[in-house]
């Protein structure tokens, strides 16, 4: 839960951080090397919003699993997850290699 709490601040941060640069952008005067470089910023954001969203996603679902008593196992395999995996990544919801493999697929 703190894990989201986090994940959650951080990217509240970022939206701000967007919106101002938005605000002061629109208020100057514009030149195409600032405007590619927040298009460059603008990817950069979605980018790490997608990772969010997919760890916001992982966290909501493993704590559903705490709740129905299957944390700590595989959703794909039903295989126990390694504590140590858990342990780096309590949002966890597959084995390295479960999640090296849809990885690979996207």
């Amino acid at each position: 839960m703190q894990l989201r709490q986090r994940i959650r601040g951080v990217r509240q941060g970022r939206e701000s951080e967007q919106e101002s640069v938005n605000a002061e952008g629109n208020a100057q005067a514009r030149e195409y090397e600032d405007d590619a470089q927040k298009l460059t910023a603008l990817e950069l954001q979605g980018s790490l919003a997608a990772v969010d969203d997919q760890r916001l996603s992982n966290i909501e679902r493993a704590l559903q699993k705490i709740d129905d008593g299957s944390y700590g196992l595989s959703d794909a395999s039903g295989t126990p997850i390694p504590i140590e995996r858990l342990e780096a990544t309590p949002e966890a919801i597959y084995t390295i290699e479960e999640q090296k493999s849809r990885d690979a697929v996207r």
